[in-house]
């Protein structure tokens, strides 16, 4: 039987897996399911039909499943909160659910949410991320994987965030961010997450071709729809092709740019 707290409230239509702990005065609400080996830590409520896999923590005070900050949302749609597995969901994060029907905001597996994260309604965020404590994650903002957020930094509706992207603490942000690159102050670019790329295992090879898209991107001079078409008359890596392709389908929000 998973291992609840005399204070805890836990429904009778939630469903918790055998070894889940649940700690003191947590509310788990019907229709919520919570898999092996995860860790609910006190004062946390769980609720709108979330759905938390394997091996998650989340720490005191976290609310997750709850209603989207949404003025035209109506509390009788469906949706939910769905989250993979190896999380770890410190205290005071707040997730909360979809504003469509029949639709989720959707976390991965292995992220890192520090203090004081807020993730919006459906937000899309993939596996191995860290977001460090306070950081802000406005509605349908869509995360790849292995990112690193400062503290402190907001994301605007809308945008897409890259994978191996890392961006400064404070910085405040509503344009897409890079595949591996810097992002720092309002929407400019520092450059190449050269030490996240290294130690993310990319070769000499991929890391230069990267560098060499890049440049052509962001650092040629020429709008991006000629630099885009300058990119046409070579060939690339798969690497250097996602960052290109990114480019090419950026959300309306459009990309950030460097300031010199």
């Amino acid at each position: 039987m998973p291992e609840i707290h005399p204070s805890a409230i836990v429904s009778e239509r939630a469903r918790l897996a055998e070894d889940v702990s649940v700690g003191p005065f947590s509310i788990i609400d019907a229709g919520v399911e919570i898999g092996p080996g995860s860790v609910i830590g006190a004062h946390a409520w769980i609720t709108g039909s979330s759905k938390l896999g394997k091996n998650n923590t989340v720490g005191y005070g976290t609310i997750i499943g709850a209603d989207p900050q949404d003025t035209s949302f109506e509390v009788e749609t469906g949706s939910n909160v769905e989250i993979g597995d190896d999380n770890v969901i410190r205290e005071y994060v707040t997730i909360h659910r979809s504003a469509a029907e029949g639709a989720s905001t959707s976390v991965g597996h292995s992220n890192f949410l520090m203090t004081g994260v807020h993730l919006a309604h459906d937000v899309q965020m993939g596996s191995h991320n860290v977001l460090a404590n306070n950081v802000l994650v406005a509605g349908h903002v869509k995360m790849a994987d292995h990112v690193f957020l400062g503290g402190g930094s907001a994301f605007h509706q809308f945008i897409h965030i890259g994978q191996y992207a890392i961006v400064q603490g404070n910085a405040v942000v509503s344009r897409d961010v890079p595949p591996y690159c810097m992002g720092h102050g309002r929407n400019e670019l520092a450059g190449l997450n050269v030490i996240g790329l290294r130690r993310g295992g990319f070769t000499p090879e991929e890391r230069a071709d990267i560098k060499r898209a890049y440049q052509l991107l962001f650092r040629s001079g020429g709008n991006m729809s000629e630099s885009l078409a300058e990119a046409d008359k070579s060939t690339w890596t798969d690497v250097a092709k996602h960052l290109l392709h990114s480019a090419r389908h950026s959300s309306r929000k459009g990309m950030m740019s460097r300031s010199s």
